[in-house]
């Protein structure tokens, strides 16, 4: 018994080590999302864009609306911050990662996390935006879990 244990545990030991090898060879031959037959470009507005910060505002007041019954807006932007570019790689569709601190119309500051994908606007044509203001994402359970985690890379 005692020589069969020491070859698995050899065995998985030398496993271990080739690891990252066989890790490193699987991404060697990874194809960046502009070079695909229909490729990216990878030419979305940076986080402080004021299109970006346009479109974060309009949609958090349509979602209030529809989704809350409130007439809560945000009024303004501040401490913006790129937290991420293309996190998972650039085999990945291109975002961007960013987060901000936010006035809201009743008055709270609170911190938002929000991201610019590409070909995420109409019908995939365009960048588009999702986003989770923390202490606001009411619908925690389907979206963005607790805290807005889920809107983070």
């Amino acid at each position: 018994m005692r020589p069969l244990f020491h070859g698995l545990a050899l065995g998985l030991a030398l496993l271990a080590l080739a690891q990252p090898a066989l890790a490193r060879s699987a991404r060697e031959d990874i194809e960046p999302a502009e070079e695909r037959i229909f490729p990216f470009d990878a030419q979305i507005p940076g986080c402080q864009d004021p299109s970006v910060l346009e479109r974060v505002s309009t949609n958090f007041a349509e979602k209030e609306a529809k989704f809350w019954n409130s007439s809560m807006t945000i009024l303004s932007f501040d401490r913006i911050e790129r937290t991420a570019w293309r996190p998972w790689g650039l085999d990945t569709y291109p975002r961007r990662f960013c987060s901000a601190t936010v006035t809201t119309s009743d008055g709270v500051r609170r911190k938002v996390d929000y991201s610019v994908r590409e070909s995420l606007g109409i019908i995939g044509a365009t960048w588009g935006v999702e986003f989770c203001v923390h202490g606001l994402d009411r619908d925690l359970a389907y979206a963005y879990a607790t805290a807005c985690r889920m809107a983070r890379p």
